[in-house]
């Protein structure tokens, strides 16, 4: 019997393979970005320390979403991942995009975190 290849076993795949060159800083977080079909999540990590810096998804209260999975809401989570970066001091990140193509939902969030002042 031959089975189809699980697409999360890739992508997890391929993300591995970009973290092995990818670490975030206390200088230089990393910007994670995890999508699933109803939601989307960012999270500033430094890896050294091992902790979360600043986090936004689409499930946060203050952004009010009717749908979370969708263009406008990975728009408002990278503004508001940004938002909360620049309030902790972080103006330069690494960008993980999670083994996901940069196409779509992740591209809106990078693009979104780009305009509201980090750069990567």
């Amino acid at each position: 019997m031959i089975t189809k290849p699980n697409k999360n076993v890739a992508r997890k795949k391929r993300h591995a393979h970009v973290r092995r060159t990818i670490t975030g800083t206390a200088e230089r977080p990393r910007l994670n970005v995890f999508r699933s079909s109803k939601h989307i999540y960012a999270q500033l990590i430094d890896d050294v320390a091992g902790v979360t810096v600043a986090s936004a998804s689409s499930l946060d209260k203050e952004l009010n979403l009717e749908n979370g999975g969708n263009k406008e809401a990975a728009q408002k989570v990278g503004e508001l991942v940004a938002k909360r970066a620049k309030e902790k001091g972080y103006e330069t990140i690494v960008f993980d995009r999670g083994g996901y193509i940069y196409h779509g939902r992740v591209q809106v969030l990078a693009d979104a975190a780009r305009e509201a002042g980090l750069q990567f």
